[in-house]
Protein backbone atom coordinates (compact mmCIF):
# COMPACT_ATOMS: atom_id res chain seq x y z
CA UNK A 1 0.00 0.00 0.00
CA UNK A 2 1.26 3.49 -0.84
CA UNK A 3 2.18 5.39 2.29
CA UNK A 4 -0.28 8.12 3.18
CA UNK A 5 0.52 11.34 1.35
CA UNK A 6 2.85 9.79 -1.25
CA UNK A 7 0.14 8.93 -3.78
CA UNK A 8 0.25 12.57 -4.91
CA UNK A 9 4.00 12.47 -5.66
CA UNK A 10 5.36 11.86 -9.15
CA UNK A 11 9.07 11.01 -9.42
CA UNK A 12 10.94 12.03 -12.58
CA UNK A 13 14.32 10.35 -12.90
CA UNK A 14 16.75 12.03 -15.30
CA UNK A 15 18.60 9.26 -17.13
CA UNK A 16 19.35 10.80 -20.51
CA UNK A 17 22.85 12.19 -20.12
CA UNK A 18 25.53 11.12 -22.58
CA UNK A 19 27.88 10.08 -19.76
CA UNK A 20 30.95 11.45 -21.53
CA UNK A 21 33.02 11.59 -18.34
CA UNK A 22 32.41 7.86 -17.85
CA UNK A 23 33.59 6.98 -21.36
CA UNK A 24 34.62 4.36 -22.51
CA UNK A 25 32.22 2.51 -20.16
CA UNK A 26 29.39 4.48 -21.77
CA UNK A 27 30.54 3.92 -25.34
CA UNK A 28 27.75 1.39 -25.96
CA UNK A 29 25.43 1.91 -23.00
CA UNK A 30 23.64 4.65 -21.07
CA UNK A 31 25.38 5.71 -17.86
CA UNK A 32 22.52 4.67 -15.51
CA UNK A 33 22.66 1.14 -16.96
CA UNK A 34 26.37 0.61 -16.24
CA UNK A 35 26.99 -2.19 -13.72
CA UNK A 36 27.89 -1.21 -10.19
CA UNK A 37 28.79 -3.35 -7.20
CA UNK A 38 28.67 -6.56 -9.20
CA UNK A 39 25.01 -7.38 -9.69
CA UNK A 40 23.47 -3.90 -9.75
CA UNK A 41 23.03 -1.10 -12.26
CA UNK A 42 23.72 2.50 -11.22
CA UNK A 43 20.05 3.41 -11.65
CA UNK A 44 18.96 0.70 -9.19
CA UNK A 45 19.99 2.77 -6.17
CA UNK A 46 17.74 5.74 -6.98
CA UNK A 47 14.88 3.45 -7.98
CA UNK A 48 15.26 1.47 -4.76
CA UNK A 49 15.06 4.73 -2.82
CA UNK A 50 11.77 5.44 -4.60
CA UNK A 51 10.26 2.05 -3.86
CA UNK A 52 11.48 2.03 -0.25
CA UNK A 53 9.98 5.52 0.14
CA UNK A 54 6.64 4.20 -1.18
CA UNK A 55 6.81 6.27 -4.36
CA UNK A 56 5.31 4.16 -7.10
CA UNK A 57 4.70 6.64 -9.90
CA UNK A 58 7.99 7.03 -11.74
CA UNK A 59 8.98 8.47 -15.11
CA UNK A 60 12.49 7.66 -16.37
CA UNK A 61 13.59 10.12 -19.05
CA UNK A 62 16.03 8.36 -21.38
CA UNK A 63 17.99 9.53 -24.41
CA UNK A 64 21.46 8.24 -25.32
CA UNK A 65 22.10 4.52 -26.01
CA UNK A 66 19.12 3.54 -23.90
CA UNK A 67 18.34 0.04 -25.23
CA UNK A 68 19.98 -1.87 -22.37
CA UNK A 69 18.59 0.57 -19.80
CA UNK A 70 15.04 0.17 -21.11
CA UNK A 71 15.42 -3.62 -21.09
CA UNK A 72 16.65 -3.51 -17.51
CA UNK A 73 13.64 -1.44 -16.43
CA UNK A 74 11.25 -3.77 -18.23
CA UNK A 75 12.75 -6.99 -16.90
CA UNK A 76 13.87 -5.92 -13.44
CA UNK A 77 11.35 -3.28 -12.39
CA UNK A 78 8.04 -4.69 -13.61
CA UNK A 79 6.73 -4.68 -10.02
CA UNK A 80 4.11 -1.96 -10.37
CA UNK A 81 0.34 -2.35 -10.75
CA UNK A 82 -1.44 -0.13 -13.24
CA UNK A 83 -4.74 -1.13 -11.60
CA UNK A 84 -3.53 0.56 -8.40
CA UNK A 85 -2.29 3.64 -10.26
CA UNK A 86 1.37 2.58 -10.08
CA UNK A 87 3.84 2.67 -12.94
CA UNK A 88 7.40 3.05 -14.11
CA UNK A 89 7.67 4.45 -17.63
CA UNK A 90 10.79 4.93 -19.74
CA UNK A 91 10.21 7.95 -21.98
CA UNK A 92 12.61 8.86 -24.82
CA UNK A 93 12.64 12.32 -26.44
CA UNK A 94 9.54 12.60 -28.64
CA UNK A 95 9.93 16.18 -29.87
CA UNK A 96 6.43 17.07 -28.73
CA UNK A 97 7.15 20.75 -28.15
CA UNK A 98 10.14 21.49 -30.42
CA UNK A 99 12.46 19.80 -32.88
CA UNK A 100 15.43 19.26 -30.56
CA UNK A 101 16.47 16.37 -28.37
CA UNK A 102 16.69 17.06 -24.64
CA UNK A 103 18.72 20.24 -24.33
CA UNK A 104 19.30 20.01 -20.56
CA UNK A 105 17.80 18.64 -17.38
CA UNK A 106 15.03 21.23 -17.28
CA UNK A 107 14.23 20.86 -20.97
CA UNK A 108 13.89 17.09 -20.53
CA UNK A 109 11.11 17.65 -18.00
CA UNK A 110 9.60 20.47 -20.05
CA UNK A 111 9.26 18.20 -23.09
CA UNK A 112 7.23 15.81 -20.93
CA UNK A 113 4.90 18.33 -19.27
CA UNK A 114 1.95 16.74 -21.03
CA UNK A 115 2.61 13.51 -19.14
CA UNK A 116 2.99 15.40 -15.86
CA UNK A 117 -0.29 17.23 -16.44
CA UNK A 118 -2.05 13.94 -17.18
CA UNK A 119 -1.01 12.58 -13.78
CA UNK A 120 -1.89 15.80 -11.91
CA UNK A 121 0.52 15.22 -9.00
CA UNK A 122 0.53 17.71 -6.16
CA UNK A 123 4.31 17.34 -5.88
CA UNK A 124 6.96 16.43 -8.43
CA UNK A 125 10.23 14.88 -7.27
CA UNK A 126 13.20 15.42 -9.62
CA UNK A 127 16.01 12.84 -9.30
CA UNK A 128 19.36 12.06 -10.92
CA UNK A 129 20.10 8.57 -12.21
CA UNK A 130 23.84 8.40 -11.47
CA UNK A 131 24.15 8.77 -7.70
CA UNK A 132 24.76 6.11 -5.04
CA UNK A 133 23.06 6.83 -1.72
CA UNK A 134 20.17 5.85 0.56
CA UNK A 135 17.48 8.43 1.23
CA UNK A 136 13.86 8.37 2.34
CA UNK A 137 12.12 10.77 -0.04
CA UNK A 138 9.00 10.61 2.12
CA UNK A 139 10.87 12.50 4.86
CA UNK A 140 11.90 15.14 2.34
CA UNK A 141 8.33 15.56 1.07
CA UNK A 142 7.11 15.89 4.68
CA UNK A 143 9.80 18.55 5.29
CA UNK A 144 8.62 20.36 2.14
CA UNK A 145 5.02 20.38 3.41
CA UNK A 146 5.88 21.43 6.96
CA UNK A 147 7.91 24.40 5.73
CA UNK A 148 5.21 25.48 3.26
CA UNK A 149 7.82 25.40 0.50
CA UNK A 150 7.40 25.98 -3.20
CA UNK A 151 10.66 24.13 -3.89
CA UNK A 152 12.84 22.02 -1.62
CA UNK A 153 16.46 21.22 -2.42
CA UNK A 154 18.16 18.21 -0.82
CA UNK A 155 21.63 19.20 0.34
CA UNK A 156 24.53 17.20 1.70
CA UNK A 157 27.29 18.58 3.89
CA UNK A 158 30.68 18.73 2.14
CA UNK A 159 34.00 20.22 3.19
CA UNK A 160 34.91 23.69 1.83
CA UNK A 161 37.69 22.01 -0.19
CA UNK A 162 35.12 19.83 -1.97
CA UNK A 163 32.74 22.72 -2.68
CA UNK A 164 34.05 23.59 -6.21
CA UNK A 165 32.71 20.22 -7.44
CA UNK A 166 29.10 21.02 -6.51
CA UNK A 167 26.32 23.56 -6.55
CA UNK A 168 26.49 25.26 -3.14
CA UNK A 169 23.40 26.64 -1.39
CA UNK A 170 23.41 29.66 0.92
CA UNK A 171 20.84 28.95 3.66
CA UNK A 172 19.45 31.33 6.29
CA UNK A 173 18.42 30.51 9.85
CA UNK A 174 14.91 29.45 8.79
CA UNK A 175 16.27 26.86 6.30
CA UNK A 176 15.39 29.10 3.36
CA UNK A 177 17.81 29.08 0.40
CA UNK A 178 18.78 32.71 -0.25
CA UNK A 179 21.67 32.10 -2.66
CA UNK A 180 22.92 29.42 -4.98
CA UNK A 181 26.21 29.07 -6.82
CA UNK A 182 26.89 26.29 -9.31
CA UNK A 183 30.42 24.89 -8.83
CA UNK A 184 32.02 27.93 -7.16
CA UNK A 185 35.72 28.56 -7.60
CA UNK A 186 38.28 27.79 -4.93
CA UNK A 187 38.04 30.20 -2.03
CA UNK A 188 35.62 30.51 0.86
CA UNK A 189 32.23 29.01 -0.05
CA UNK A 190 29.12 29.86 1.94
CA UNK A 191 28.98 27.71 5.07
CA UNK A 192 26.08 25.42 5.88
CA UNK A 193 23.30 26.53 8.21
CA UNK A 194 23.22 22.93 9.41
CA UNK A 195 26.96 22.82 10.20
CA UNK A 196 29.12 25.99 10.12
CA UNK A 197 32.27 23.98 9.39
CA UNK A 198 30.80 22.56 6.19
CA UNK A 199 29.11 23.74 2.98
CA UNK A 200 25.70 22.53 1.80
CA UNK A 201 25.95 20.96 -1.66
CA UNK A 202 22.92 20.37 -3.83
CA UNK A 203 22.35 16.66 -4.40
CA UNK A 204 20.35 17.14 -7.59
CA UNK A 205 17.22 16.04 -5.71
CA UNK A 206 14.33 18.52 -5.77
CA UNK A 207 10.70 18.59 -4.62
CA UNK A 208 8.50 21.04 -6.51
CA UNK A 209 4.93 22.03 -6.05
CA UNK A 210 3.87 20.91 -9.49
CA UNK A 211 2.24 24.22 -10.35
CA UNK A 212 5.51 26.02 -9.52
CA UNK A 213 7.49 23.57 -11.65
CA UNK A 214 5.26 24.07 -14.66
CA UNK A 215 5.47 27.87 -14.44
CA UNK A 216 9.27 27.79 -14.07
CA UNK A 217 9.74 25.44 -17.01
CA UNK A 218 7.43 27.44 -19.28
CA UNK A 219 9.38 30.61 -18.54
CA UNK A 220 12.74 28.88 -19.05
CA UNK A 221 11.65 27.39 -22.37
CA UNK A 222 11.09 30.88 -23.77
CA UNK A 223 14.65 31.98 -22.95
CA UNK A 224 16.81 31.36 -26.00
CA UNK A 225 19.99 32.03 -24.00
CA UNK A 226 19.23 29.44 -21.32
CA UNK A 227 21.09 26.14 -21.05
CA UNK A 228 17.82 24.73 -19.63
CA UNK A 229 19.43 23.26 -16.53
CA UNK A 230 17.88 23.04 -13.05
CA UNK A 231 21.06 23.97 -11.21
CA UNK A 232 22.21 26.75 -13.53
CA UNK A 233 18.91 28.46 -14.41
CA UNK A 234 15.72 27.16 -12.80
CA UNK A 235 16.75 27.27 -9.14
CA UNK A 236 18.66 30.60 -9.18
CA UNK A 237 15.76 32.28 -10.99
CA UNK A 238 13.24 31.01 -8.44
CA UNK A 239 15.11 32.20 -5.34
CA UNK A 240 13.83 35.78 -5.42
CA UNK A 241 10.17 35.00 -6.02
CA UNK A 242 9.58 31.54 -4.60
CA UNK A 243 9.97 29.96 -1.18
CA UNK A 244 12.94 27.65 -1.68
CA UNK A 245 13.83 25.49 1.32
CA UNK A 246 16.89 23.30 2.01
CA UNK A 247 16.53 19.76 3.33
CA UNK A 248 19.63 18.39 5.08
CA UNK A 249 20.25 14.87 3.80
CA UNK A 250 19.60 12.18 6.41
CA UNK A 251 21.67 9.17 5.44
CA UNK A 252 20.02 5.76 5.89
CA UNK A 253 23.30 3.95 5.25
CA UNK A 254 23.85 3.42 9.00
CA UNK A 255 27.55 4.30 8.91
CA UNK A 256 29.56 6.97 10.71
CA UNK A 257 30.03 9.08 7.57
CA UNK A 258 27.24 10.24 5.27
CA UNK A 259 27.40 8.35 2.00
CA UNK A 260 26.42 10.09 -1.22
CA UNK A 261 28.49 9.54 -4.34
CA UNK A 262 28.12 10.98 -7.81
CA UNK A 263 29.66 8.23 -9.95
CA UNK A 264 29.70 10.29 -13.12
CA UNK A 265 33.49 10.07 -13.61
CA UNK A 266 35.74 7.04 -14.01
CA UNK A 267 37.68 7.78 -10.82
CA UNK A 268 34.49 8.34 -8.79
CA UNK A 269 32.97 5.16 -10.22
CA UNK A 270 36.10 3.15 -9.39
CA UNK A 271 36.40 4.54 -5.86
CA UNK A 272 32.73 3.89 -5.07
CA UNK A 273 33.09 0.27 -6.19
CA UNK A 274 36.22 -0.11 -4.09
CA UNK A 275 34.25 1.22 -1.10
CA UNK A 276 32.27 -2.02 -1.27
CA UNK A 277 35.21 -4.43 -0.92
CA UNK A 278 36.67 -2.89 2.22
CA UNK A 279 36.64 -5.12 5.31
CA UNK A 280 34.08 -2.69 6.73
CA UNK A 281 32.34 -1.34 3.60
CA UNK A 282 31.50 2.35 3.58
CA UNK A 283 28.24 1.62 1.76
CA UNK A 284 25.96 -0.97 3.35
CA UNK A 285 24.47 -3.44 0.86
CA UNK A 286 23.38 -5.79 3.63
CA UNK A 287 20.57 -3.81 5.27
CA UNK A 288 17.29 -5.73 5.10
CA UNK A 289 15.40 -2.62 6.17
CA UNK A 290 16.48 -0.72 3.03
CA UNK A 291 17.02 -3.32 0.28
CA UNK A 292 18.58 -2.51 -3.07
CA UNK A 293 16.70 -4.42 -5.73
CA UNK A 294 17.74 -5.23 -9.27
CA UNK A 295 17.07 -7.66 -12.11
CA UNK A 296 18.41 -11.07 -11.16
CA UNK A 297 19.51 -13.05 -14.20
CA UNK A 298 19.17 -16.87 -14.12
CA UNK A 299 22.81 -17.84 -13.73
CA UNK A 300 24.34 -20.58 -11.52
CA UNK A 301 26.19 -19.78 -8.28
CA UNK A 302 29.77 -18.57 -8.39
CA UNK A 303 32.30 -21.40 -8.62
CA UNK A 304 35.93 -21.63 -7.47
CA UNK A 305 37.97 -24.35 -9.19
CA UNK A 306 41.33 -25.99 -8.34
CA UNK A 307 43.25 -25.95 -5.09
CA UNK A 308 47.04 -26.43 -5.17
CA UNK A 309 46.86 -28.58 -8.28
CA UNK A 310 49.99 -27.83 -10.28
CA UNK A 311 50.32 -24.52 -8.46
CA UNK A 312 46.83 -23.37 -9.39
CA UNK A 313 44.51 -21.87 -6.81
CA UNK A 314 40.96 -20.64 -7.52
CA UNK A 315 40.41 -18.05 -4.80
CA UNK A 316 38.87 -14.62 -4.16
CA UNK A 317 39.72 -12.45 -1.14
CA UNK A 318 38.05 -9.20 0.00
CA UNK A 319 36.03 -9.23 -3.21
CA UNK A 320 32.46 -9.21 -4.52
CA UNK A 321 31.91 -12.19 -6.81
CA UNK A 322 28.56 -12.32 -8.59
CA UNK A 323 26.57 -15.33 -9.69
CA UNK A 324 27.69 -17.07 -12.87
CA UNK A 325 31.38 -16.32 -12.19
CA UNK A 326 34.03 -19.03 -12.45
CA UNK A 327 37.40 -18.50 -10.79
CA UNK A 328 39.27 -21.34 -12.47
CA UNK A 329 42.68 -21.52 -10.90
CA UNK A 330 43.16 -17.75 -10.66
CA UNK A 331 43.53 -15.38 -7.73
CA UNK A 332 41.23 -12.38 -7.22
CA UNK A 333 41.96 -9.78 -4.52
CA UNK A 334 40.01 -6.61 -3.60
CA UNK A 335 38.00 -6.70 -6.79
CA UNK A 336 34.40 -6.57 -8.03
CA UNK A 337 33.22 -9.20 -10.50
CA UNK A 338 29.88 -8.80 -12.27
CA UNK A 339 27.77 -11.79 -13.42
CA UNK A 340 29.30 -14.30 -15.80
CA UNK A 341 32.98 -13.38 -15.39
CA UNK A 342 35.57 -16.12 -15.94
CA UNK A 343 39.10 -15.86 -14.55
CA UNK A 344 41.31 -18.62 -15.90
CA UNK A 345 44.32 -20.41 -14.41
CA UNK A 346 47.37 -18.59 -13.06
CA UNK A 347 45.71 -15.18 -13.39
CA UNK A 348 46.25 -12.46 -10.79
CA UNK A 349 43.51 -9.85 -10.49
CA UNK A 350 43.99 -7.05 -7.96
CA UNK A 351 41.96 -3.91 -7.15
CA UNK A 352 39.98 -4.25 -10.37
CA UNK A 353 36.42 -4.16 -11.68
CA UNK A 354 35.38 -6.79 -14.22
CA UNK A 355 31.98 -6.18 -15.74
CA UNK A 356 29.46 -8.65 -17.13
CA UNK A 357 30.74 -11.58 -19.17
CA UNK A 358 34.43 -10.65 -19.09
CA UNK A 359 36.86 -13.52 -19.69
CA UNK A 360 40.50 -13.28 -18.63
CA UNK A 361 42.93 -15.64 -20.35
CA UNK A 362 45.54 -17.70 -18.51
CA UNK A 363 48.66 -16.12 -16.98
CA UNK A 364 47.14 -12.62 -17.18
CA UNK A 365 47.79 -9.95 -14.56
CA UNK A 366 45.49 -6.99 -13.91
CA UNK A 367 46.03 -4.29 -11.31
CA UNK A 368 43.71 -1.31 -10.80
CA UNK A 369 41.86 -2.01 -14.05
CA UNK A 370 38.25 -1.61 -15.21
CA UNK A 371 37.27 -4.11 -17.91
CA UNK A 372 33.95 -3.33 -19.69
CA UNK A 373 31.27 -5.95 -20.31
CA UNK A 374 31.92 -8.85 -22.68
CA UNK A 375 35.62 -8.11 -23.21
CA UNK A 376 37.78 -11.20 -23.77
CA UNK A 377 41.40 -10.71 -22.70
CA UNK A 378 43.85 -13.16 -24.34
CA UNK A 379 46.42 -15.20 -22.45
CA UNK A 380 49.36 -13.35 -20.91
CA UNK A 381 47.59 -9.99 -20.87
CA UNK A 382 49.38 -7.55 -18.55
CA UNK A 383 47.53 -4.31 -17.65
CA UNK A 384 48.11 -1.80 -14.89
CA UNK A 385 51.86 -2.27 -14.42
CA UNK A 386 53.36 -0.04 -17.16
CA UNK A 387 51.48 3.21 -17.91
CA UNK A 388 53.33 3.87 -21.15
CA UNK A 389 52.60 0.40 -22.44
CA UNK A 390 48.94 0.75 -21.45
CA UNK A 391 48.64 4.03 -23.36
CA UNK A 392 50.24 2.48 -26.43
CA UNK A 393 47.68 -0.32 -26.21
CA UNK A 394 44.88 2.25 -26.50
CA UNK A 395 43.71 2.07 -22.90
CA UNK A 396 42.32 5.04 -20.99
CA UNK A 397 44.26 6.05 -17.86
CA UNK A 398 42.56 8.30 -15.31
CA UNK A 399 44.14 10.95 -13.10
CA UNK A 400 44.40 8.49 -10.22
CA UNK A 401 45.98 5.81 -12.42
CA UNK A 402 42.98 3.58 -13.09
CA UNK A 403 43.34 1.82 -16.45
CA UNK A 404 40.15 1.32 -18.48
CA UNK A 405 40.05 -1.17 -21.34
CA UNK A 406 37.91 -0.22 -24.39
CA UNK A 407 34.66 -2.14 -24.81
CA UNK A 408 33.89 -4.48 -27.71
CA UNK A 409 32.06 -2.86 -30.65
CA UNK A 410 28.72 -4.56 -29.99
CA UNK A 411 26.13 -3.13 -27.59
CA UNK A 412 24.04 -6.32 -27.38
CA UNK A 413 24.01 -7.83 -23.89
CA UNK A 414 23.54 -11.51 -23.09
CA UNK A 415 22.30 -10.59 -19.61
Amino acid sequence: MIRSGMENVLAILLAGGAGERLNPLTQNIAKPAVRFGGIYRIIDFTLSNCVNSKIRKILVLTQYKSLELVRHLREGWNIFSRELGEFIEAIPPMKRVHEDWYLGTADAVYQNLETVLDEQPEYTLILAGDHIYKMDYHEMVDWHRRHDADITIATSQVTPEEAPRFGIAEIDGSNRVVGFEEKPGHGNPKRSAFNPEMASASMGVYVFNTSVLIEALMRDSADENSSHDFGKEILPQCLAERRVIAYDFRDLNKKTVRYWRDVGTLDAYYEANMDLVAVTPEFNLYDDAWPIRTHSVPLPPAKFVFASEGGRMGVALDSLVSHGCIISGGRVVRSVLSPGVRVNSWCEIENSILLTGVEVGRYSKLRKVIVPARVVLPENTIIGFDAQQDRESGYTITESGVVVVPPPPTSVARY
